[in-house]
């Protein structure tokens, strides 16, 4: 188990300074003492979360890869998407997992201690913000919305808007995350990200709900039940951010498994769905010819040695 004054210093640099000062040069003993810096770190139990998550990912997006292999380059588009999602994924959970400092920050803020015959008082609270997992999401939640809207025949502009609003989403929750506390900086942040979510929904909802039901009985079934489990899951995420990191209702332990969960539902489980639902109806294949699958033409080409 790793200390947690060992990651506070290797978080918080003034930390050693501040230590150092009180314990060699100790000054005159106040009327009242002040409380020391809380620090709210992951433990041993949020590491090997981590490791499990990356773990899984990394399997996942084995899986996919293999299941690619079998099908046409032409119809491989959700094998790779489903590929690169847990990718993304396993590389944002291996940078938080590999040292006690890697892909996170401490976010600190004062706190004011009351006394009742003497001078308020304050104290700062340092929690742990890993950035990492923003940076994961912003690269694969935006393909788990190009699925949705592929599958249900969604333009190519909508399609883009959807995936520019989600990153606005998902960086505007990091720079919240990491803005200071009560500030106007962070509270902007914060409606910026809404804002995104609301927009991303719009557009993969409303127009993905109208073209999928003139798509078939059987795609528009499974984009319905798919849309559903993918925006419900994706609801949660600013539900358990806004509990979590904003309000720090929990510990960090367990602010890193309950998205644990979640990513494992969102990103492995809508890949998973969808890569089997694509082999058992056919409506749901997505052919792409020319450059894609076949490379740049031959015609035109002009090659040493052709000519007499």
């Amino acid at each position: 188990m790793i200390h947690p004054d060992l990651v506070a210093e290797l978080l918080y640099p003034s930390y050693n300074a501040l230590k150092a000062t009180t314990t060699s040069h100790p000054g005159p003993i106040p009327t009242v003492i002040p409380t020391p810096t809380e620090y709210q770190l992951s433990t041993h139990h949020g590491h090997r979360t981590l490791w499990v998550l990356f773990a899984l990912m990394t399997l996942s997006t084995a899986v996919f890869a293999l299941l690619s292999w079998r099908v046409p380059i032409a119809r491989r588009l959700f094998h790779i998407t489903a590929t690169l999602i847990p990718l993304f994924s396993a590389l944002s959970y291996f940078a938080m997992a590999t040292s006690p400092h890697a892909g996170s920050a401490l976010n600190c803020y004062q706190v004011k201690d009351s006394h009742k015959h003497a001078p308020d008082t304050f104290h700062e609270i340092c929690r742990q913000v890993y950035w990492a997992r923003y940076v994961g999401w912003a690269l694969s939640m935006p393909l788990v919305l190009v699925n949705l809207c592929l599958l249900a025949g969604v333009s190519g502009a909508h399609t883009l808007m959807a995936v520019v609003a989600n990153t606005i989403m998902v960086l505007g929750g990091m720079f919240a995350a990491l803005g200071e506390e009560g500030t106007i900086e962070r509270w902007g942040w914060f409606t910026i990200s809404a804002l995104g979510y609301v927009f991303a929904t719009w557009h993969v909802a409303v127009h993905g709900a109208k073209l999928s039901s003139a798509r078939g009985q059987r795609l528009s079934k499974l984009w319905a039940g798919m849309a559903v489990y993918v925006l419900a899951l994706w609801l949660a995420y600013p539900i358990v951010w806004g509990i979590t990191t904003i309000a720090r209702r929990t510990n960090v332990d367990t602010e890193i498994l309950i998205f644990a969960v979640l990513d494992v539902l969102l990103l492995a489980g809508s890949s998973f769905w969808l890569v089997i639902s694509n082999r058992s109806i056919a409506e749901t294949s997505v052919e792409i010819d020319g450059y894609w699958s076949q490379g740049l033409p031959l015609e035109g080409r002009i090659r040493v040695g052709d000519e007499d």
